[in-house]
């Protein structure tokens, strides 16, 4: 296939992908497999509501199914059904006793105490031999349930067993992600013409910063609609630079990022967003690893906004640390180990504050987490005066927005603006003392 073919498959994937997975519904509605199929089509683009139908659907066909009842637990918490997510998953418990997605997933949702807990069969589960998954689902669940008990020092011993087997499978290779730092910053995009919509924010920062509260308070403005998390952006860069790289974020592509055709870029990266977005004037893209190309997005779209949210180092370390992220991209590693996790904050830490130095403030803006958590209503006019939009008072109750929302704070942003994210590292004294040396020897400011 051609690199234009690629390109026109690309933005026009979502559209494609609805299509397809109505038609499946249409022709094969009692087929559980083509019903599946259409759940992950729609969930993919972005239609939540028609992957909940489905996957509701499939739960009747198919009641017994441990994995449909899985994906309609995850689903149900997208809508913040978590009463229904909890029955979907024991329901999968039910139907396979070592679904350990499930396990984990079932302890993430309840609060685990010292009358009710699940420790003896979740120890039981995690010595049975496997590949590394059960060990890390099964380990966090342990280390989520000693957490909740007050034992923080059981439950990190069992975050470090749960990450051992994929800690030595997929070691972070800080080098080779230090070459896709500096490739970025050293780009010079060539000048010339450029695409003129002004539909995009793009919120970028580490994950488990803040970017998913950024994206409901934007879309709950009755101007912006959220596209979620699209690699839009960087996949349409690497097909037109031209690069081979095997991933899209490579110093290649970045060493290629001259040739590429900047107004033909913004524009397919727009008509890519569709269906997602078009139906308000704006719209948010929460890829949080976009920060890598900030500049790269404001040549090719002067008129799109960049917010970056940064989160004290401690906790962003922390968050990352106790996260399973769904998938197995290389882009993750980081988090097996919680001085490699200091060291992807300290890289995005350097990046950041280059950005700050050489992109215009009028189209790059830093949010610091703790600070739009201190002064909500301030920090939220001036992000709405930022990205251009007038003050409407529905961006202070984000937590009312009913949309899907499809990352791990699912629960988070349903819940007002608080402070009990903040300052969480406190509790952990030394068994911090990994990323803290990791910060400390950087320069990273930890006051």
């Amino acid at each position: 296939m051609s690199a234009d073919a690629d390109i026109d498959k690309l933005v026009g994937r979502f559209a494609a992908m609805r299509q397809l997975a109505a038609k499946a519904v249409r022709e094969s509605p009692s087929d559980a497999r083509a019903l599946f199929g259409a759940a992950r089509a729609f969930r993919i683009s972005g239609d939540y509501e028609n992957a909940l139908a489905q996957l509701q659907r499939l739960a009747r066909l198919e009641p017994n199914n441990t994995h449909y009842l899985h994906e309609l637990g995850l689903t149900q918490e997208y809508f913040g059904r978590f009463d229904e997510a909890v029955a979907s998953y024991r329901a999968a418990l039910k139907a396979e006793p070592l679904n350990y997605m499930a396990w984990q997933a079932l302890v993430q949702l309840q609060k685990q105490t010292i009358a009710s807990n699940q420790i003896a069969e979740l120890e039981r589960q995690f010595a049975v031999p496997e590949d590394g998954w059960r060990t890390l689902h099964i380990g966090h669940a342990l280390a989520r349930t000693y957490e909740d008990l007050g034992d923080t020092g059981k439950s990190f011993e069992w975050l470090d067993r749960a990450k051992q087997h994929r800690r030595k499978l997929r070691p972070y290779n800080l080098a080779a992600e230090a070459a896709v730092a500096n490739a970025a910053q050293a780009v010079k995009p060539n000048d010339g013409a450029a695409c003129d919509a002004n539909d995009p924010i793009f919120i970028v920062g580490l994950p488990r910063s803040g970017t998913t509260l950024l994206d409901r308070v934007l879309s709950s403005h009755p101007h912006v609609t959220s596209a979620g998390e699209i690699g839009n952006f960087l996949q349409l860069l690497k097909l037109m630079s031209g690069s081979t790289a095997p991933a899209s974020l490579h110093p290649e592509t970045f060493a290629r990022a001259s040739q590429v055709d900047y107004a033909r870029l913004g524009r397919a990266y727009i008509d890519s967003t569709r269906p997602l977005t078009g139906a308000t004037p704006r719209f948010v893209d929460k890829a949080p690893s976009n920060y890598f190309v900030a500049p790269l997005i404001l040549r090719a779209l002067p008129n799109a906004r960049i917010v970056c949210i940064r989160r004290h180092p401690l906790d962003s370390c922390l968050s990352n640390y106790k996260q399973i992220f769904p998938m197995d991209d290389r882009y993750f590693d980081y988090v097996y180990d919680l001085a490699w996790a200091a060291e992807k904050f300290v890289m995005f830490d350097r990046m950041l504050a280059h950005w700050r130095e050489v992109l215009p403030p009028h189209q790059f803006m830093v949010l610091q987490y703790e600070d739009l958590v201190a002064n909500q209503e301030a920090r939220t006019r001036e992000l709405l005066a930022f990205c251009d939009l007038p003050w409407d008072e529905r961006a202070l109750s984000f937590h009312e927005n009913a949309a899907g929302v499809s990352t791990p704070s699912a629960r988070q942003v349903r819940q007002a603006m608080n402070a009990g994210a903040v300052r969480r590292w406190a509790k952990y004294g030394a068994l911090l003392d990994p990323a803290r040396r990791v910060l400390e020897k950087a320069g990273v400011t930890l006051d």
